[in-house]
């Protein structure tokens, strides 16, 4: 009886939650460089169907297709999928790390994994959307542009007067939709919060910024975020595990090619 098997033994929920953990234990210790954007509503949706009598490729495929929306390349996509087929492999009982072969991955769970990471790269680089569809915030290549803009700016003042207000939530004890209505609602309190021309945009699943001017306002306008995002939280009890939204300057550095990489990064790695 391997892993499959014996966390489908138990309840359900037990064992979809099992799974889970042993899934991503096995993805950090393959070199998941972000731990903290790796849980996703699809993530859920794979292990149970991998754990239940159906085919699990559509699950695969709309997972292939999350991690392209959450910035994950399809190398690191496809290694994260190596993991679960090898914990799926292990005899019940195993320690230790599991080893992740891409190599080893069936064909089918392959190509549905990667079409689905393939279609939404293709969409996005079709489309081009300023927004963000779910949260109605900024895209990351919006505000890349945006960014290219305040550099020129900066270079012709001498100075650079912009600042990046980071906002993130601890989205790692949520899972499903109450990840989407934690940030939906983290947006509607930046909306009403920077509302004077500000760019604000989302740039990883759990984290958002603000590009602005520095100015006399800036401390008030970071105090008030905390406490309306708070209030917005507190309303809603599926979200309520997101913790206390965490708010910080960061300053931005010498280049604008120095600030996309610093975007990509925080995007990824805050919680």
């Amino acid at each position: 009886m391997g892993v499959r098997e014996a966390v489908t033994s138990r309840s359900g929920a037990d064992g979809s939650r099992a799974l889970r953990w042993r899934w991503r234990t096995a993805t950090i210790a393959a070199g998941w460089a972000f731990p903290a954007d790796w849980a996703l509503a699809e993530v859920d949706d794979v292990c149970r169907a991998v754990l239940g009598e159906g085919d699990p490729c559509r699950e695969l495929y709309r997972l292939g297709g999350a991690r392209a929306e959450a910035g994950a390349g399809l190398a690191e996509t496809l290694l994260d999928l190596a993991a679960l087929h090898a914990v799926l492999a292990q005899p019940p009982g195993s320690t230790g790390v599991v080893p992740a072969d891409v190599d080893a991955i069936p064909a089918r769970m392959l190509r549905s994994t990667a079409l689905g990471w393939g279609d939404v790269m293709s969409r996005q680089a079709a489309s081009c959307s300023a927004d963000d569809p779910l949260s109605g915030l900024a895209t990351p290549a919006y505000l890349r542009t945006r960014l290219r803009e305040v550099y020129a700016e900066a270079r012709a003042l001498g100075r650079q007067e912009h600042v990046l207000v980071l906002v993130s939530l601890d989205l790692s004890r949520t899972s499903g939709w109450s990840r989407v209505v934690a940030m939906t609602l983290l947006a509607d309190a930046l909306r009403e919060v920077f509302d004077a021309g500000e760019t604000v945009a989302s740039i990883g699943p759990s984290v958002a910024c603000v590009l602005l001017r520095r100015d006399r306002h800036l401390a008030r306008a970071v105090a008030n975020l905390r406490v309306l995002t708070a209030d917005r939280l507190a309303v809603d009890p599926h979200v309520a595990p997101t913790g206390p939204v965490g708010v910080r300057l960061e300053e931005l550095p010498p280049t604008c090619e120095d600030a996309a990489a610093l975007i990509a990064r925080l995007g990824r790695s805050e919680h």
